[in-house]
Order: C-alpha cells, then sequence, then structure tokens
C-alpha cells in the first residue's frame, strides 16, 4: 500500500508506517500547494496531513484509492469531513496526547501578557535598562484573580487544574455542565456572557465549528472589563479578529495573548504588529518533544489500524468503517 505524508513529522511516527508500506514524505519543509496534493494523493491509499493542508473536496474526490485521512492534529478543520464519509474515508485525529502542552502555553501567554515578559526582554535587548525602577512594567498578578474558561473539554479542565495552584477564582462556560469539575476543583458553570463581565482572564478551548465561528467579536469584547485579558489557543477563527485588534487600539481590554490566527496556514494578522498589549506565538500550543512525538505515534497509529481493518483510537467519522469491526 501507498501512503504520502505532506511534511516530515518525528521519526516515531514515520518509522511506523515506512516499516508497512511504501511510503512517500514531502521533502520540503512547506505546505503543498493544492495542485501538489492532487497529485500526490491520485495513487495513494492513506494520507497523513497536517492543520496547515487545506484537504477539501476536490483533493479528496482525487484520491481514487483513499481509505484514510490521518490528520496529525486534534482539530480537524481542515478537513472536509463530509466528502471524505461520502467516499467512505476514515479521517482520524490526534487528541489527548497535547492537552498539557497546550494547556501550559494557554498559561505561558497569560504569565507573559500580564507581566510585561515580551516587553521587558525587547528593554533589556535595547539596552535600555539602568537598573530596578519602582514604576518599570508594572503588571498584573494571577494569585486572587478569576480566569474564565471558555471550552471545558480535555484542554480546558487541564488549564483549570493548573489555576488551583495560583489560587484564582475558576468559572467555565461549555456546552455541557461538568459536574465533576465543579466537584474537584470548585470551577462554577456560567452563561458566555456572564463569565465574559466577571472574568480577568478568558481562556479560548473550544474547537472550530460553525457554533463557535467569531463567537468572541465585538459585542463581546465589550461586556469584558477593560483590566482583562484574552487567550487564544484554540482556533484563530473563534474570534473576529478586526475586533479585537480595535479593541486592543482603543484600550477596551487590557491585552491579548494569542497563539492561533483567522489566516492560518498562510500566517499571522499583521495588525498586531504595532500593539504593545499582545503577545503573539506561531501556534505553539502542541509544540513539546513529548507532545509532538506522541502525535506522530498516535496519527501513524490510526493510519495503520484503517489499513489493516482494525478501529483506529481516535476517529472522527466512525460510520464509515464497517459495522462488523467496530
Amino acid at each position: 500500500m501507498k501512503v504520502f505524508v505532506t511534511r516530515s513529522i518525528p521519526e516515531k511516527g514515520l518509522r511506523k508506517i515506512k516499516k508497512r508500506y511504501d511510503t512517500e514524505v514531502n521533502p520540503e519543509p512547506r505546505r503543498l500547494e493544492k495542485e501538489e496534493m492532487i497529485d500526490a494523493v491520485r495513487d495513494k491509499e492513506a494520507l497523513l496531513c497536517t492543520l496547515t493542508d487545506m484537504i477539501d473536496r476536490e483533493i479528496i474526490e482525487s484520491g481514487k484509492d483513499l481509505k484514510v485521512i490521518s490528520n496529525y492534529a486534534v482539530g480537524y478543520d481542515n478537513i472536509d469531513v463530509e466528502a471524505a464519509t461520502e467516499k467512505g474515508i476514515a479521517v482520524t485525529n490526534t487528541p489527548g496526547v497535547l492537552t498539557d502542552a497546550t494547556a501550559e502555553m494557554a498559561w505561558a501567554l497569560m504569565l507573559a501578557i500580564s507581566r510585561h515578559l515580551v516587553e521587558g526582554d525587547t528593554f533589556v535587548r535595547q539596552d535600555r535598562f539602568e537598573g530596578w525602577d519602582p514604576t518599570l512594567l508594572i503588571g498584573t498578578e494571577l494569585k486572587g484573580k478569576t480566569l474564565g474558561i471558555v471550552g471545558m473539554g480535555n484542554i480546558g479542565q487541564a488549564v483549570a487544574k493548573r489555576a488551583v495552584g495560583f489560587e484564582m477564582d475558576i468559572l467555565y462556560h461549555n456546552r455541557s455542565r461538568k459536574p465533576e469539575i465543579e466537584k474537584t476543583i470548585g470551577a462554577k458553570y456560567l452563561d458566555l456572557e456572564t463569565l465574559l463581565e466577571d472574568s480577568d482572564f478568558v481562556s479560548l478551548h473550544v474547537p472550530l465549528t460553525e457554533e463557535t465561528r467569531g463567537m468572541i467579536g465585538k459585542e463581546e469584547l465589550k461586556i469584558m472589563k477593560e483590566s482583562a485579558y484574552l487567550i487564544n489557543t484554540a482556533r484563530g477563527e473563534v474570534v473576529d479578529e478586526d475586533a479585537l485588534v480595535d479593541a486592543l487600539r482603543r484600550n477596551e481590554i487590557s491585552g491579548a495573548g494569542i497563539d492561533v490566527y483567522a489566516d492560518e496556514p498562510y500566517g499571522a494578522n499583521s495588525d498586531y504588529y504595532d500593539l504593545d498589549n499582545v503577545v503573539l506565538a506561531p501556534h505553539l500550543g502542541s509544540a513539546s518533544h513529548k507532545a509532538r512525538n506522541g502525535m506522530a505515534e498516535m496519527a501513524a497509529e490510526n493510519l495503520i489500524a484503517v489499513l489493516e481493518d482494525g478501529m483506529p483510537e481516535n476517529i472522527v467519522n466512525p460510520e464509515v468503517l464497517k459495522e462488523e469491526i467496530r
């Protein structure tokens, strides 16, 4: 069987695939153009792609023999799952292994923006530091503040558990209540509007769906406190970026920490660049050795399971697999 891998991933995952199948890996560290992707999948049984690859209906239909699309990511909004399902192609993802890394990234952004770490680093590198100053880059402590978590899945829960150590009050909004997390760490469930009103930090952890696209826009930002911070490690399109840039310019909120962007995979919104109250990261949420290696192994194992008529650990559209192996 033939497998195409759109970008070189950690060797732990590649080895698993190369041992079993005729494997072609894009040798260049770049996202392939659509026509290149179409040509690559024409004679392949399996595709292992990353979140920067837009796998649309045309690409899916060009893969006449495709049995599985293994996504090296938790989210799968880059794949036309409906088109894949119509063709009987299994779509898989890699949840769980990047939970801690992404939760830690949210905390890194919270600390960086509230304590002016990026500004401080630049200040020192510009040789402007002349000793301790009682008024230099005064920030906000986290202890005793209120953290509002939007989306209480695995990552949201990991963020919430870490808030206990900072002695923060924890609020959350989710499609359904999580009684266990309320009981164990004292998180309080609220509607979105009240959460935005009451939180000092708002951290987003929802998947990108039609319901969540643009869920934080002009009106939602106006509801937030002027002293509040917005943290986004979910998906860029969850936030109306134009509205956020405007709110930051007007100091309607105190700041933001951003790891994801609406125009990915084409880059970040350049309107952020001249703002000093936003910290920008290049989608580093899962960028730890442990997480990326785990993702590679899981993506490989998911792919292998489908090709060998098994049930992958993580499948987005299980209805495409044969009834007898469910």
